[in-house]
């Protein structure tokens, strides 16, 4: 015998997995809502129910064969009103209408006692007392409550009609409350006249209001697709009135703006009388004002473009405070842009003024590029073969070593990490990738431009600071020109120091970053650094200290395999020479320097001992670090920088003549050894002129012993200098050539 399986079938996987709560949650609203609204039309119905039972009960029940006789009263009018409303009779067939009419003639189930489950049609019983059916009629006063029982449609059986009940449910006092609000109009609609009218004219009116309802709801669907945007919705039109007449009276103010300026720069040149040029002046900088905040608190609003346009130029205007106010909108627009889209569309503007210009324009506006937030660039997609994607398992290798439900989760984790794979290359990122990249081109183009054509130009400072900066983000097919333009530059002399160094600290950035896999010796560069070290001082270049201390970070430290001993030799011996004729803060950041440096090339400690290593005798003067013979001499300046008066630069010298211990007595204390050179040229700075860090008050143990003014002097020394300041002077002649003559014989 064949067992007969069960063709419900589990759930497989995949729709297990499609199942989200969601579904769940919206699935369960909706069952909800049908519940909601079912119980609603079926307290309805069930409200005027009772309503009928109980006139059907207080009153005489009238036949509904002939409609046309009048009816007693406006309460059955309304009552047939009702019937009408809750089932119009187009919407029933011709046998549940004859049935209708039926039940209307007898009756017999609104009046009888619905208690009993006899049928209605059930002869009468002979052994039925008459007491016994007075009995069964309800009281109409009663005092205790009873259950109220709802009257259901009877169910038509083979023995007759059973009719059904239910009892009638709690119901809150907020659904009193909604049933009253309900009644009310009921109540309101029946005081008013209402006209007597006949089941036809019943049916022909509300033919009529049906057909008037269709025609209108076409109409207003032709009126929204012919024209929505006249026909829409009233919400909708007034908040788009709102934009309209907000961006409208923007660009009026906008324009307003732009006519101020150009009426001052117009003035500026005619010379005119007609208004003082100190009250256009006046105006116009408050216009600017207005310009720049509206440049930084609104990139993505209407109009930023045409801001960009008038504020751009004002960046090179003759006004010092013009110009400034300028110039830190457009920093403080680049620091706070996180995608980069506003940031491209000045440096769009900037590249074409500075070119329109022929370059004569002021070197804050290229300052300002210092300011951009741009960390990483598109590369070639070369460089997209060395990370290969992660390799998913074949169908073959999953079926050989996972069991059917391991490749079922195998399948799903596979999936879900391509999702999130892509989530990660989202479109943002993307996007912010490609405005930097095109912001980053538009930036060199600019510098090298400068370069080519424009070399003694007073930008020049900030097209070096640029490039050190941007330097790791050059494409390396630019890497060979580039170095042989920032030497020439160098050799040509017509650079400050500062420049200069500035060129040197770009040729390492370069090198440091992508160019680390060319074939390039920078020695050039290592011997211009060596030779001018000694052109800073405690004067004006002290502040250049501090990009000497980068460019020794990038050119000794990064780059230790490339750099041979006899060159670190020669730098630590030429920076402790340095630290004596500097300010204290540059100082510390000097000998912070050479503690990396000794760390960095532990056999460089033999500068700390008196012997000297190999033939050959110091060369200073010598401006070759290679060929100096920096082995054969000591570090005495450090003992001199014992004695220092700051205390700091005293510890520094205690701890490298002790060979730069990490541990012990002469080892640093955490917050000196875990800064960075350049740190601690800031850190001690002097700038505020004031002694940093401040000299300790000493505090005196007796101070009733202390001497004070002339409690120093005896007092007849005391009285002496009294008596010779109180007499009056004489004046004599005085004759020096006597003296003289003695002198000479």
């Amino acid at each position: 015998m064949k067992v007969r399986r069960n063709k419900k079938q589990v759930p497989s996987f995949r729709k297990l997995l499609k199942t989200s709560k969601v579904k769940l949650e919206n699935k369960l609203k909706n069952k909800q809502f049908k519940q909601q609204s079912t119980l609603k039309k079926y307290r309805k119905e069930q409200r005027k129910l009772r309503q009928a039972v109980k006139d059907a009960v207080s009153k005489k029940p009238i036949p509904l064969e002939d409609p046309k006789e009048k009816r007693p009263g406006k309460r059955i009018e309304r009552e047939e009103e009702e019937e009408e409303e809750a089932l119009p009779l187009d919407m029933m067939d011709e046998d549940d209408l004859q049935l209708m009419k039926d039940l209307g003639q007898r009756a017999s189930f609104l009046t009888r006692d619905l208690s009993s489950s006899e049928p209605v049609h059930a002869r009468k019983r002979k052994h039925e007392h008459v007491i016994d059916k007075y009995e069964k009629i309800p009281r109409t006063l009663q005092t205790a409550p009873e259950k109220e029982l709802i009257h259901l449609l009877p169910i038509k059986d083979k023995s007759g009609i059973i009719p059904q009940t239910r009892e009638k449910p709690v119901i809150d006092s907020n659904q009193d409350e909604e049933d009253q609000e309900e009644m009310e109009p009921e109540e309101e609609i029946i005081e008013e006249p209402i006209e007597e009218l006949t089941l036809e004219e019943h049916l022909i009116e509300r033919k009529k209001k049906l057909q008037e309802k269709k025609m209108r709801i076409a109409a207003l669907a032709s009126a929204i697709l012919s024209d929505p945007e006249s026909n829409i919705r009233k919400e909708t039109q007034k908040l788009r009135e709102f934009e309209e007449g907000l961006v409208s009276q923007y660009k009026f103010y906008l324009e307003n703006l732009e006519q101020v300026v150009k009426d001052w720069k117009q003035r500026k040149l005619k010379k005119s009388n007609v208004v003082s040029l100190k009250a256009y002046k006046g105006l116009a900088e408050v216009a600017v004002k207005s310009l720049c905040e509206l440049l930084v608190a609104l990139p993505h609003f209407n109009f930023h473009n045409n801001i960009i346009v008038l504020v751009v130029p004002l960046m090179n205007d003759m006004s010092k405070l013009i110009s400034e106010m300028c110039c830190e909108a457009v920093k403080k627009l680049f620091k706070q842009d996180k995608l980069g889209q506003a940031s491209l569309g000045v440096i769009k503007v900037i590249s074409g003024f500075v070119k329109g210009r022929n370059y004569e324009v002021r070197p804050e506006m290229l300052k300002t590029f210092l300011c951009l937030r741009i960390k990483e660039v598109e590369v070639k997609k070369d460089t997209e073969d060395i990370n290969k994607q992660k390799k998913f398992m074949t169908f073959k290798e999953k079926r050989k070593t996972l069991s059917r439900m391991q490749r079922k989760w195998k399948k799903a984790e596979e999936k879900l990490e391509r999702e999130l794979r892509e989530a990660e290359a989202s479109e943002s990122s993307e996007k912010k990738l490609k405005l930097h990249t095109e912001t980053l081109n538009i930036v060199f183009v600019t510098y090298f431009r400068i370069l080519k054509k424009a070399q003694r130009s007073p930008l020049l400072p900030a097209v070096l600071e640029g490039l050190a900066k941007f330097a790791h983000l050059i494409n390396v097919e630019f890497f060979d020109d580039l170095l042989v333009v920032l030497h020439s530059l160098i050799e040509s002399g017509d650079l400050s120091y500062q420049e200069s160094l500035h060129c040197v600290q770009t040729a390492f950035h370069v090198l440091s970053g992508q160019g680390d896999v060319l074939n390039i010796d920078p020695m050039k560069f290592y011997t211009h650094l060596y030779k001018t070290l000694f052109k800073l001082h405690a004067g004006a270049t002290n502040e250049g200290v501090e990009i000497v201390l980068q460019c020794l970070d990038v050119m000794l430290t990064k780059r230790r395999k490339q750099v041979s001993q006899q060159r670190a030799l020669a730098f630590i011996k030429r920076l402790c020479t340095l630290a004596l004729h500097v300010l204290p803060n540059s100082s510390i950041g000097i000998l912070a320097t050479n503690r990396i440096l000794m760390h960095t090339f532990p056999k460089t400690d033999l500068l700390l001992d008196n012997e000297s290593q190999g033939s050959g005798v110091f060369l200073p003067e010598l401006d070759e670090p290679e060929y100096c013979n920096a082995q054969n001499t000591a570090l005495w300046e450090l003992h001199a920088l014992r004695r220092h008066y700051h205390p700091i630069v005293q510890r520094f010298a205690a701890h490298l003549i002790a060979g730069a211990p990490s541990e012990g007595s002469e080892a640093l204390k955490p917050e000196l050894s875990r800064r960075s050179a350049a740190e601690l040229f800031e850190a001690y700075s002097m700038a505020a002129m004031t002694f940093n860090p401040p000299v300790e008050s000493s505090n005196s143990k007796r101070k009733d012993k202390v001497l004070q003014g002339d409690s120093f002097l005896s007092e007849e020394l005391s009285q002496l200098i009294k008596r010779h300041c109180s007499e009056v002077a004489t004046q004599l002649p005085l004759d020096f050539t006597k003296y003289l003559e003695t002198s000479l014989r």
